[in-house]
């Protein structure tokens, strides 16, 4: 088991610093979190039933670090929908990435979990529930409300 956790690691590094990355938007600390993250993986491999669920598994761990790490920083912040009407206008970049990457910010922990997996790593609906421990109807109207906020806030931009 170890050799797949291994070779699943390596394999999928840049997948892994990409998610971190999106959650803490500072290199240093995505790093830090893949390693933590693959220091739990190791450690806890003998929870891993099923090996056909190692990618759904690790995310899992990895997306609990990152939360893990933005409470530690103090810097997570859940955005409700009533906050979302008085926002200000959100910075004009000349890139529309950056855009995007300003209005997932605005989303609250689970929202942008959700449009990550489901839009940037293509997980199905299905595994998105398994990751994050939840109802699928929960996370369909979880995604379908965060897509509603995001075209709230690209349509300012």
């Amino acid at each position: 088991m170890e050799t797949e956790i291994v070779n699943y690691i390596l394999s999928n590094k840049e997948k892994h610093y990409r998610i971190a990355y999106s959650y803490v938007k500072n290199k240093d600390d995505a790093l830090d979190i893949v390693q933590d993250t693959i220091l739990k993986a190791l450690k806890y491999q003998h929870t891993l039933r099923e090996p056909h669920y190692l990618n759904t598994w690790f995310i899992k761990i990895l997306i609990n670090t990152c939360k893990t790490h933005l409470k530690k920083q103090q810097r997570y912040i859940d955005v409700e929908d009533d906050i979302l009407e008085i926002l200000d206008e959100p910075y004009l970049d000349t890139y529309r990435s950056f855009e995007l990457e300003d209005a997932l910010d605005h989303l609250s922990y689970n929202e942008k979990t959700i449009i990550l997996l489901r839009y940037f790593e293509q997980f199905e609906l299905k595994e998105v529930s398994t990751v994050m421990d939840q109802n699928l109807s929960t996370v369909k109207s979880t995604l379908y409300r965060a897509l509603k906020k995001l075209k709230v806030l690209l349509e300012k931009v």
